[in-house]
């Protein structure tokens, strides 16, 4: 018998946080889309008082625009503001990528070395979602084995704004083939175990992306 869904208090909250952040994510709500508390609490079988706490925190991680006397909205990340993102990833990234290419173990080196496999099949089989997807794996491996928690829950907020932009990059024609040997590289310093040269391709590829999403 399944489990029945918590309506009311903070596990409801947390259920339909969880489900908000995720849909987000995915796209499934579009940048702008409006978000109506009454609609959403009946789509999660929530009180409305649990959609209005979910959406409050979902607005200080800057996946949610609340206007006042309107409601709520997916917030719309600008070009200029996903640049400036990226920046902020490029020191916090590069830091990671360093302590991972001194604390990594030989397993986790070569798991690094598996998803440069994976992803160098990716772009020669022409599949840019999967790309995509194996792209994120990549950088998450590397904060994980970083040991950097600090650097680590930064990012994962900082990211979270950057899904739709990342996305329209991978499919943009020539993208990937370019964005890969970037990855490569950065694969290639970790397993070197040169900390300043994996913080460097870190910041090289980050470069690329500024100069692609002002493209």
């Amino acid at each position: 018998m399944e489990e029945a869904r918590p309506s009311t208090g903070e596990p409801a909250k947390q259920h339909a946080l969880a489900q908000l952040r995720q849909a987000i994510l995915r796209g499934d709500m579009a940048p702008a889309q409006r978000l109506v508390e009454n609609e959403l609490a009946e789509q999660f079988g929530v009180t409305r008082a649990s959609i209005r706490a979910a959406l409050i925190d979902l607005a200080s991680e800057g996946l949610v625009e609340r206007i006042r006397n309107r409601g709520s909205r997916v917030r719309v990340v600008t070009v200029e503001e996903a640049v400036a993102i990226t920046e902020c990833r490029m020191v916090l990234e590069g830091l990671c990528a360093a302590k991972a290419a001194v604390e990594a173990t030989d397993e986790q080196l070569l798991e690094l070395a598996d998803i440069g496999t994976a992803m160098s099949k990716a772009v020669a089989d022409g599949e840019p979602v999967t790309y995509s997807g194996l792209n994120q794996a990549l950088h998450a491996k590397i904060r994980e084995f970083s040991g950097q928690l600090t650097a680590v829950a930064l990012l994962e907020r900082l990211n979270a704004q950057l899904v739709r932009h990342r996305f329209q990059l991978a499919l943009r024609p020539g993208r990937t083939q370019k964005s890969l040997s970037e990855h490569l590289a950065m694969v290639e310093a970790i397993r070197a175990r040169d900390p300043q040269a994996a913080e460097a391709a870190v910041r090289a590829h980050l470069h690329s992306v500024i100069d692609a999403l002002r493209d």
